[in-house]
This record gives structure tokens, sequence and C-alpha cells, in this order.
């Protein structure tokens, strides 16, 4: 597949995620937990940035996106382990929803977070260079 179609897939990718949890919240009237907003806060500004990217062709928005995505990615990774209970909840749980809270559990294991690192993983597997440039690069 070739970059402007990665990038354009990317796009989508935020922009669903972004209307999803949209509709979780004004719609569902699920209110977010704490991670859910730093979730949230990389995911809403790749959701605008790749839209750009892919209408102008812009390649390089890989700079700014795949820094974003791999935070996010972290913090989903994270809400999805506290979730099930791997790893402790941070105090910053404590305040407001819980962020243990499942507001939906389809086929007994998909949650929001795991929505959310669903999202984030594809976004990252879209936006990394492909293999042959990597090794090109390193070649050089």
């Amino acid at each position: 597949m070739n970059a402007a179609a990665r990038l354009y897939l990317a796009w989508l990718v935020a922009l669903g995620a972004t209307l999803g949890s949209l509709y979780f919240s004004e719609v569902r009237h699920f209110v977010p937990c704490t991670l859910c907003w730093y979730q949230r806060i990389c995911m809403y500004p790749l959701a605008v940035l790749l839209g750009i990217a892919a209408y102008s062709g812009d390649l390089s928005v890989r700079r700014y996106a795949l820094p974003l995505a791999g935070v996010g990615w972290l913090v989903a990774l994270f809400h999805v382990l506290e979730e099930r209970g791997v790893v402790s909840a941070p105090a910053a749980c404590s305040v407001g929803v819980p962020c243990t809270v499942k507001w939906i559990e389809w086929w007994g294991f998909v949650t929001i977070p795991v929505l959310s690192l669903t999202a984030f993983t594809l976004l990252l597997a879209l936006l990394a260079p492909p293999l042959r440039a990597r090794a090109a690069a390193l070649r050089a």
C-alpha cells in the first residue's frame, strides 16, 4: 500500500476514534475517566492533523503524529492493564469516574480502552515508515 493511502487510512482511523468517543460521551452519556481524557488529548488532534495531511499529501506529518499516537498508545495500554487489575490505579483515577468502570463490554473483552488501544495501534502501524524504507536508511 502506498504512503498516501496509508495516510488517508490513518486519518479515517483517527476520525472514527474521535467520533466514537464523542458518541459515547455526548449521545450515550458515558462520563470519561481521567485516563480516557488523556487518550482523547492524543487522539483528537490526530483527526485534524491527519485530515489536513491526507488532503495535502504531506507525509512529514509523521514527525508530529507518531509521538502523539505513541503517547496515546502507552496511556491506552496502561488503561487496559489497570482495567484488568494487572496494575493499580493511579491517584488521578480516584477523582470523578473511576478508570475501572466498564461502560461497554462487547464479546466479553472489548471495552472502550481496548477500542482506544486498537485505534492507536492501527495509527502507529499505518504511520510507521515501510520496512523497506527503514532498511534502505540503515544501509545508507
